[in-house]
């Protein structure tokens, strides 16, 4: 069985912060900068110091015969935003994604 690879980018938005949360998140900001995005597995948060919109990069497998592998593979990657978010002492609302199927990629190559 074949599985394909995803790049998901999860965009959302912080549930209302009390200072509490605020403060926590603040406190870990520059360990969540855009320097830091990366595709992984795991998933990547990223925010601003405002605290009102967040993004999660990550990867997602499907496996090829699933049936309507989109829906499937984003589905996956907003479950992991929302635990990354809540690990982070947040919550989420507004969700919305965009993912790419890497096997329908295609790399122009630059004549020698």
């Amino acid at each position: 069985m074949s599985r394909n690879s995803y790049q998901v980018i999860v965009y959302g938005k912080f549930a209302p912060l009390d200072d509490d949360q605020r403060a926590r998140l603040l406190a870990v900001a520059d360990e969540h900068n855009l320097l830091q995005a990366k595709f992984t597995e795991e998933g990547t948060v990223i925010y601003e110091r405002s605290l009102l919109t967040f993004t999660f990069r990550c990867v997602v497998k499907a496996d090829e015969d699933e049936e309507d592998k989109t829906a499937a593979v984003v589905a996956r990657a907003q479950e992991l935003a929302t635990a990354a978010v809540r690990d982070l002492g947040a919550d989420v609302r507004d969700l919305r994604s965009v993912s790419t199927d890497l096997e329908t990629i295609k790399i122009k190559r630059r004549g020698r």
